[in-house]
């Protein structure tokens, strides 16, 4: 199975291709989609739907997996998350694909074995299970993360995560 990942933000949006099942991981691809601050917001989403869309397009995966909504005490602060999940969500029903959604304590219990695992943590762990060079940005790391905690939840016999299918 492949799966494209998502940490959505309007400015820094985590993706990451991955590729496997819960026993055997590759990283086909993993970045972060970086939109300029002078850009205003509408057209910051529009890019980052633009972004998510051509990348579906060169990897072709067969499911998407996105964080969920998380806590924040700022109403702006959600309300911009909230918008740059959807740019995300567009991306992927646009191409037909079928959409999971995977809290952020999951995602760490899954990868970290601790909900609440700080970004290096979390970062450190992604590269060990992936076996990559290198640490990748918190924000890619994020997105492999979602990615490993999907193709975890897959696997009938690891399946510890709550998924919700939401397309």
């Amino acid at each position: 199975m492949r799966v494209l990942a998502i940490d959505p933000a309007i400015r820094n949006t985590g993706y990451a291709v991955i590729e496997g099942d819960a026993r055997t991981l590759k990283a086909v691809t993993y970045d972060v989609i970086r939109i300029p601050d002078r850009l205003p917001q509408s057209a910051a989403l529009a890019a980052v739907r633009t972004h998510l869309g051509h990348i579906i397009e060169q990897y072709q995966p067969d499911e998407v997996a996105v964080e969920g909504i998380i806590y924040v005490q700022s109403h702006r602060t959600a309300i911009s998350m909230g918008a740059a999940r959807a740019a995300a969500l567009i991306a992927a029903a646009e191409r037909g694909l079928n959409v999971y959604e995977y809290a952020p304590k999951k995602v760490k219990s899954a990868v970290v074995g601790n909900g609440n695992a700080d970004k290096n943590q979390v970062a450190f762990m992604v590269r060990a299970l992936l076996g990559l060079n290198e640490t990748p940005p918190h924000d890619a790391a994020d997105a492999l993360a979602i990615g490993i905690a999907h193709l975890q939840a897959s696997d009938p016999l690891k399946a510890k995560l709550l998924e919700r299918r939401l397309i």
